[in-house]
């Protein structure tokens, strides 16, 4: 399950949603949850704009949770992004996977956050506390780990 949306989300909602689809299947749910952070040493940030390509980014994260499915032995995952006007601190992307053990649920949560900062078309332009704007650019690193992923890791 895959939502993008403007609104806040509840992390203990949404994990109780995804244990109630596994049917006491899942032995493990891992989960993260990504916040507005702070991305410039000099200056403090006011608020991150998120803009995505509605239709189109959903489909890709959806593609990243079946990739995971693939590739791992979990029952289910959900992700849930925000877009649109967020404060420093606010809650941003939550990401959660179901299976039977711990190991496979890990490592699917890893990779679908991992691959969703390089993938899912998303624009980000921060604002400092001065009013300065501008895009936040994809980093190096980032690719290289979704990169990583797609050349080394297989179904277990």
């Amino acid at each position: 399950m895959v939502i993008v949306q403007e609104a806040d989300f509840d992390v203990a909602q949404l994990m109780n949603e995804l244990r109630q689809r596994c049917a006491g299947k899942a032995g493990a749910v891992v989960t993260f949850t990504g916040y507005v952070r702070d991305y410039t040493p000099d200056a403090a940030t006011q608020s991150l704009f998120l803009e995505h390509y509605p239709g189109m980014c959903e489909r890709e994260i959806e593609d990243l949770c079946s990739t995971a499915k693939s590739r791992w032995d979990i029952d289910d995952c959900l992700v849930v992004h925000r877009v649109g006007e967020l404060q420093n601190a606010d809650q941003i992307v939550f990401v959660a996977a179901a299976g039977a053990h711990r190991g496979d649920a890990f490592k699917a949560c890893e990779y679908i956050i991992d691959a969703l900062k390089t993938r899912a078309p998303f624009w980000k332009r921060e604002t400092l506390a001065s009013g300065e704007q501008f895009w936040v650019e994809q980093r190096e690193a980032d690719a290289s780990k979704t990169s990583a992923w797609d050349t080394s890791h297989t179904k277990t």
